[in-house]
């Protein structure tokens, strides 16, 4: 056995029966009386200078190692009545999960600069997904699932446990779309519900993300908002960008321009989106609207959505414990019995 399995078995030792060492105290005074304790004589002599000249015994054979071996033997057997145990945890973890499926708006206009992180300036987008990265690892015990639009939906990693894959493809393919640039809410929620639709979860919540305007898509966001009450779908939604206007980068085929200094080149573009929307779209699922203006209300926003949406974690803990009485009981015996038979063998006293 290598040293780390040893270790491993120290770390959860005990005595089941600890009190038992107070044994050990009995056995100095048991040595001190066994010392003093002198056999009666079988026959009266007046004096026993006639028996000096027939030689010395040897200090006594069943003397101090005799008292050794029942003083060792007792220590082992006051252990193994301690009982010396080394434990196992074993913990079993039940959660009732939610069902999240985040719908993030990737249309050209979530390029607008208007967030921030650790002071640098940044996209909507980019803020957005690192705000979603500390949302997903903290639902550990959660299915989750990514869908993105612009003109129209994509599935970016259906419903999972594994979050690391997940975060994976929250980084590679949530990305601008702009070779179908647009904003489809009502066809966004309209496919996150229906991938929900199916699933036992007991709670099963959809997290819309837009800056914008439906403006494409067969599907209307009310009407969408009400088959996934129907199925018992609450949506939270939640308005991205600030009030007013925002620098927004001036792209073409897919490239930043850059003005006649080499900086990269930026319009003033004044913010709009349809709040009214989002706000009945909530009511109706029975979730709540939020308006992000910024990196540090995104983060408040989606800390609320995650207290709201608790999980229920039912943690059962079993203990197991190894005996190893056996190990002491048997050396403390067999010392018993060697002091036994030597007692009564080459030790024995003759009266």
């Amino acid at each position: 056995m290598n040293l780390d399995s040893w270790q491993q078995k120290l770390d959860g030792f005990r005595f089941a029966h600890p009190w038992v060492f107070l044994g050990l105290l009995i056995i100095p005074f048991l040595w001190v009386w066994l010392g003093k304790r002198k056999d009666a004589a079988a026959i009266g002599y007046s004096t026993l200078s006639l028996f000096g000249k027939l030689g010395k015994r040897h200090g006594g054979r069943d003397g101090w190692f005799s008292h050794l071996l029942m003083a060792a033997s007792l220590c082992f057997l006051i252990g193994a009545l301690a009982r010396p145990q080394t434990g196992h945890s074993f913990t079993k973890v039940k959660a009732s999960g939610i069902d999240i499926l985040l719908v993030l708006d990737v249309s050209s206009s979530m390029l607008a600069e208007d967030f921030s992180i650790g002071g640098q300036r940044v996209n909507r987008l980019d803020a957005v997904k690192n705000v979603t990265e500390d949302f997903i690892e903290n639902r550990k015990n959660d299915r989750m699932g990514i869908v993105a639009f612009a003109a129209k939906p994509y599935l970016v990693s259906p419903m999972t446990l594994d979050h690391d894959w997940l975060l994976k493809n929250l980084e590679e393919q949530v990305q601008i779309n702009f070779q179908y640039d647009g904003t489809a809410i009502g066809s966004a929620l309209s496919s996150a519900a229906n991938r929900l639709k199916d699933s036992e979860s007991e709670s099963r919540i959809i997290v819309l993300l837009t800056d914008g305007t439906n403006n494409s898509g067969p599907v209307q966001p009310l009407t969408a908002a009400e088959a996934a009450e129907a199925i018992g779908i609450k949506v939270y939604t939640i308005g991205t960008g600030t009030r007013g206007v925002a620098p927004f980068p001036v792209y073409r085929q897919g490239r930043h321009v850059k003005d006649m200094f080499g900086r990269p080149a930026y319009d003033r573009v004044r913010v709009q989106f349809d709040e009214k929307t989002l706000e009945e779209i909530a009511a109706t699922t029975g979730g709540q609207y939020y308006r992000a203006t910024g990196s540090d209300s995104l983060k408040t926003i989606y800390d609320e959505i995650d207290q709201l949406e608790k999980t229920e974690v039912e943690v059962d803990q079993y203990e197991r414990f190894d005996e190893w009485f056996p190990y002491l009981l048997i050396p403390g015996g067999i010392l018993a019995l060697i002091h036994l038979v030597l007692r009564y063998t080459l030790w024995r006293r003759l009266p």
